[in-house]
């Protein structure tokens, strides 16, 4: 016995098994950006009233610059999920949806290009 309808059965439709994917990203993401969040307001909170040299200094050790890298590479795909969960829950039209999923994509995208530019080349 099938909890299908028939219609569902004849067009073959049913879960997508996306989901679960979806959602352990996000989990995975979350949990990454505790230690990293936390590296990221300390050194912000340190560099308060630092000179600029100093600043730039910072950024350059590699350690601190790789942990920025990847704060910034997993806050963006965090965003990206969450936004897209929010689209995909509130926006019914297909097209909007369609749209505004794109527009996330290349915004997060964007976001963290730009911000490792500016990182290559604070550090090089």
């Amino acid at each position: 016995m099938s909890t299908q309808t028939p219609l569902s059965r004849v067009e073959g439709l049913g879960a997508a098994h996306a989901g679960t994917k979806h959602f352990w990203r996000q989990r995975v993401t979350a949990v990454a950006l505790v230690p990293l969040s936390l590296w990221f307001v300390y050194s912000c909170v340190a560099l308060i009233g630092a000179e600029r040299q100093n600043a730039l200094a910072f950024l350059k050790m590699p350690v601190n610059a790789i942990l920025l890298g990847l704060f910034v590479v997993t806050a963006a795909i965090h965003m990206a999920l969450g936004l897209q969960m929010v689209i995909e829950d509130y926006i019914h039209r297909e097209g909007s949806k369609i749209a505004l999923l794109l527009l996330n994509q290349f915004f997060a995208c964007a976001v963290a290009v730009t911000c490792l530019f500016a990182l290559a080349k604070i550090v090089f």
